[in-house]
């Protein structure tokens, strides 16, 4: 940040990269705001944000996403403002007792676009990448998958399946009545299952990944 900048521009800036931020569900720190805008203190970032609580154009918010304080969210009107918007609850595993109980322990909620979507109504969920098994499909550890909960799936779709007592997400195939889980990554081997021992919980419909 240029030391001439006027306070007035530079809260434009921060207000535009939290806006962006927390409309992608991936909220930033007040030290990364610090890092961004080069504040040489801590206090000089967080002075901004409290300015821009005071006018109303961000709000505090207790909780926690990702495991570290959220700190500051949008208003309603400004979420409403940016398009129809649905929430779908970020999951940080699944295990056995299934997506229900997994959405009781979710780590925050990520916004999706409504535009486009088949229907208003679709539930959806968003699970995080575990593990590198399907690099070859782009997904890698640490993205954000988005998923449309639904039993059933057709064969070459990416699902979010229950495999014993934990979640895995893997491209559907079928083989002589078996049901094929199968990693994009040679390094991993195809999980081959017979069909009522495998629960599919979604179709992937879309893959976050944030930089930085």
């Amino acid at each position: 940040m240029s030391p001439k900048t006027p306070p007035g521009e530079t809260r434009e800036k921060i207000y535009e990269f939290m806006r962006d931020r927390l409309l992608d569900g991936n909220p930033p720190t007040v030290r990364e705001v610090q890092a961004r805008f080069g504040f040489k203190a801590v206090q000089s970032a967080q002075a901004h944000l409290e300015q821009l609580v005071a006018e109303g154009r961000l709000v505090k918010q207790l909780g926690e996403f990702k495991g570290r304080a959220r700190g500051y969210a949008l208003p309603r009107s400004s979420v409403d403002s940016a398009g129809p918007t649905a929430f779908a609850p970020l999951l940080g595993h699944i295990q056995a007792g299934g997506l229900e109980a997994a959405i009781e322990e979710r780590e925050g909620m990520v916004p999706v676009q409504r535009a486009g979507r088949r229907s208003g109504s679709e539930k959806l969920f968003a699970l995080r990448v575990r593990g590198e098994s399907m690099t070859g499909a782009g997904i890698l550890p640490d993205d954000i998958v988005i998923v449309r909960s639904q039993p059933s799936a057709d064969a070459g779709d990416i699902v979010v399946a229950l495999v014993g007592d934990e979640a895995t997400v893997k491209t559907l195939r079928s083989r002589r009545g078996k049901v094929v889980l199968q990693p994009e990554n040679d390094a991993f081997e195809p999980i081959v299952l017979d069909p009522q021992d495998c629960q599919i919980l979604g179709k992937v419909i879309e893959v976050r990944r944030y930089l930085g």
